[in-house]
């Protein structure tokens, strides 16, 4: 059994959602490690994980007016210490969490043919966010 672990860094441009499935699959075919379990984990609270539809991009658009409509901006939440967007979008990291799990096998990450791994950016402005990845196997 073998481990690699590492902290990835990605630019958002705000809010939206950032495909990272192809550095997620750079960094697990450099571990050398072909069969286990991909732990991926957002170390923020207002950016989440999402395995997402990765064909027709009206998903992501439904998806954010979803999230804007459950959460929205607004005078109505005690937590602003940093805008408007900030309650709401700690609201929208742990509706649609910050961590996920996806298996390996035969040396690549057993997605299925339209998912990928997106970074949500919940907040307006463009952020550098950071993922904790650890990947165990052989």
């Amino acid at each position: 059994m073998r481990q690699a672990s590492a902290i990835l860094s990605f630019d958002t441009p705000g809010r939206g959602f950032t495909d990272i499935t192809r550095a997620m699959a750079e960094w697990q075919r450099g571990t050398g490690i072909a069969e286990g379990l991909l732990t991926l984990l957002c170390r923020h609270t207002s950016a989440s994980l999402l395995i997402q539809e990765n064909a027709a991009r009206e998903v992501r658009t439904d998806l954010a007016a979803w999230l804007d409509r459950i959460a929205p901006e607004g005078p109505h939440y005690a937590h602003d210490d940093e805008g408007a967007d900030d309650m709401p979008a700690h609201l929208r990291a742990t509706l649609t969490g910050v961590n996920l799990q996806v298996p390996v096998l035969a040396g690549r990450m057993a997605l299925g043919t339209w998912q990928a791994i997106y970074l949500a950016e919940h907040r307006r402005m463009p952020h550098r966010r950071e993922i904790a990845v650890h990947l165990i196997g052989a």
